[in-house]
């Protein structure tokens, strides 16, 4: 119909209840908006049909959130009007009724994934033994089981270990039984009752002495006294051993020095002397070569022509 000009009337019958039901969408997004904006205007916007359709989606969208936000309300307002309601004699059975059917309600509206993890909170909860469960409860008590676990499988681990050590000890020495009871040539040593009674002959004595040795030591701890150093005095000590160590490492130093000298006074000035004299030989010696190379590296100046 677009070939028509804008003032000729429309006599299709499809066109005109488009046109009726496009008028009363929106009359009814002017109306709507009108309640949401109360008391100032709404604001401007372009009216098309795409328009239309995404204003009567959120209208839709609003409309079903106020009736369920409506019914959470009502369900609340019963709830607490049936908690708050003077004793009956059928109180109690009044109470789990309500309560049956909140929750009834509840679980009837609740979504698949909700359900899912309602039913995982309720199981975790019971078998963790947590009267009013928290996700972060539930997840502080998970973790502490986790590191629970992982410390049992570690000294489950161990023990297994300790446990195959024992077993092949205990076969061994089951092993080394066996093979003594049938050896017809095992024969004990000639001497070992012998050194079995003198070691408990020596145990006697000991024990005997035992007493008296305990008895002298608390006398000689009563009569020195037991040191008792503080950490500072331990400090103290440590820094002045460190200083005598020093001095000691300095004193073997000027020591080596002299070292393969005579033991005689004399006999050692006399090879000290020898070997000053050796050092100035060598001395005179490097000075020389020294002046040498001086005079040979020193550029000569051409003499001059009369």
């Amino acid at each position: 119909m677009a070939h028509l000009p804008p003032n000729q009337a429309i006599f299709s019958p499809s066109v005109a209840r488009l046109a009726a039901s496009t008028a009363k969408d929106w009359n009814y997004i002017d109306s709507w908006l009108h309640n949401l904006f109360h008391p100032r205007s709404p604001p401007s916007f372009e009216r098309n049909a795409d328009t239309l359709r995404a204003l009567l989606a959120l209208a839709l969208a609003n409309e079903t959130a106020n009736e369920e936000r409506a019914l959470l309300s009502r369900l609340e307002t019963t709830s607490l009007s049936t908690l708050n309601a003077p004793p009956h004699p059928d109180s109690n059975t009044t109470l789990t009724t309500a309560q049956s059917a909140i929750l009834t309600s509840l679980s009837s509206n609740l979504s698949r994934e909700g359900t899912t993890a309602l039913t995982t909170m309720s199981t975790l909860s019971t078998n963790l033994g947590i009267a009013n469960p928290t996700p972060s409860d539930i997840a502080q008590r998970m973790a502490t089981l986790s590191s629970t676990l992982a410390s049992l499988e570690q000294m489950e681990e161990r023990v297994q270990i300790l446990t195959r050590y024992i077993d092949t000890e205990a076969s061994k020495m089951r092993d080394l039984v066996e093979s003594i009871k049938s050896s017809k040539d095992y024969r004990p040593a000639a001497g070992l009752a012998k050194e079995n009674l003198e070691a408990q002959r020596r145990i006697k004595s000991m024990s005997s002495r035992l007493p008296e040795l305990k008895d002298r030591v608390s006398a000689l701890a009563s009569s020195v006294g037991m040191p008792n150093p503080t950490i500072e005095q331990i400090r103290q000590e440590e820094e002045a051993y460190l200083e005598c160590l020093a001095q000691k490492n300095a004193l073997d130093a000027e020591v080596r020095s002299f070292q393969g000298l005579p033991h005689d006074t004399d006999q050692a000035r006399q090879e000290l002397e020898t070997l000053r004299s050796e050092l100035r030989h060598i001395t005179s010696r490097r000075d020389a070569v020294f002046e040498g190379l001086v005079e040979r590296e020193t550029p000569r100046k051409p003499a001059r022509r009369p």
